[in-house]
């Protein structure tokens, strides 16, 4: 089979555009080159200069790279807004995209992304790196196939996002409804919400209580709680918090056939013997109880490849067609659960998920964006960020 060297160009390279720049620029991927970087801050384009990267051609607006020839795909590592319109271009274009997360800030947004993914027929990926992390791959793998029987209860609390007020002061699109578009759950949380889908599914409907601007000076959330109702019955808790300290990452999901918990990259699996609606049925004991085999699970706790994982699939998706670990399309579905979150807490109602008025979400999101009275101090100058 033929080797293919895939060109890459990497849109914004700030924080997170930066290590994929030095990963690229290190070697570490088989099979896939940097050849073009953008950022429409003269400064990032400096930073490449004075750290020796100067090969990858250099351009200031996402259009002027995605027309230059130069690249077979682009990452997409700008502000989330910006996402859509870079994506849907460059697939105009006949690239293939690798996003990263948040797919976008809205489902309405993401659609049309997904529509000229579909329309494209290039490869479009999601920068999804905790579904390389085996403890969750094997948590899905459990649950998804039965071992862990009918899911009665997940609650995941993931405070251990601490980010002081400096971070939100730290950059001009940061914490405003206008620039990021919510604050831990499009920011911090992206990942979390697409492991809950992936692995529990989509719930049925959603309660939120969510706190803005509680501990900080930002206008959008930093304290939540989510309750979920599935339609076999199950129930949910998601809890996010941006000012914990030390915080917490716990995954607990309870099944009819036993509890599965993961913690600081760790996986227990209690096993029930017998299915407890089984023992339920049949035991005549007042304090009867199932019997409960704590169970080995053989799990990789390293934490797998994360972004170069997710990057190395990708190219070997573009090369030869190796089946993506988080395809670009599934961005829409931990997206969904997010917005759901927020227009929980702004209607104080429940939200239906799979039936969402997107109509409204981004009518109360603009209308959030217009009635701001939020002045952001930061030492940067506020710009119109244009892509």
């Amino acid at each position: 089979m033929e080797i293919i060297m895939v060109k890459f160009g990497i849109i914004g390279i700030g924080n997170m555009g930066r290590s994929h720049v030095k990963r690229f620029m290190d070697g570490v991927f088989k099979n896939g080159e940097l050849t073009a970087v953008c950022d429409i801050r003269r400064d990032r384009l400096d930073w490449m200069n004075e750290n020796g990267y100067t090969a990858p051609k250099q351009f200031e607006s996402a259009e002027e790279l995605i027309k230059s020839g130069l690249v077979d795909a682009v990452l997409i590592a700008t502000p989330h807004y910006s996402h859509t319109e870079i994506a849907v271009s460059a697939f105009e274009h006949g690239l293939h995209v690798l996003c990263e997360k948040p797919a976008g800030v809205y489902t309405k947004q993401v659609r049309e992304m997904n529509a000229a993914a579909e329309k494209s027929g290039k490869v479009f990926g999601i920068m999804y790196n905790q579904r390389t992390n085996d403890v969750y791959a094997k948590t899905r793998e459990l649950v998804k196939s039965g071992e862990l029987g009918e899911i009665q209860r997940a609650v995941w609390i993931i405070t251990d996002w601490y980010r002081p007020q400096a971070y939100h002061n730290s950059s001009d699109w940061r914490s405003m409804w206008s620039t990021e578009g919510g604050g831990a759950l499009i920011n911090q949380c992206p990942h979390q919400l697409d492991l809950w889908w992936w692995i529990l599914g989509m719930p049925e409907r959603i309660r939120s209580f969510v706190g803005f601007g509680k501990f900080h000076d930002i206008e959008v959330e930093d304290d939540v709680t989510a309750y979920m109702e599935y339609k076999n019955g199950a129930s949910g808790l998601f809890v996010t918090c941006t000012a914990e300290v030390p915080g917490t990452n716990r995954l607990e999901i309870s099944g009819t056939r036993g509890k599965i918990t993961v913690e600081k990259n760790n996986l227990t699996f209690m096993r029930a013997v017998t299915d407890e609606r089984d023992f339920n049925r049949e035991n005549t004991e007042p304090f009867g109880r199932a019997e409960v085999w704590n169970c080995e699970i053989p799990v990789d706790r390293s934490g797998g490849k994360q972004h170069a994982g997710i990057t190395q699939n990708f190219i070997n998706a573009v090369e030869n067609g190796e089946k993506l670990l988080a395809p670009g399309e599934e961005g829409i579905f931990g997206l969904t659960i997010s917005n759901s979150i927020h227009m929980s807490a702004w209607t104080e109602d429940w939200v239906y998920p799979e039936k969402i008025d997107e109509d409204k979400f981004y009518a109360l999101l603009q209308d959030k964006i217009k009635n701001s009275t939020y002045v952001k101090k930061t030492s940067e100058a506020t710009s119109k960020l244009t892509w």
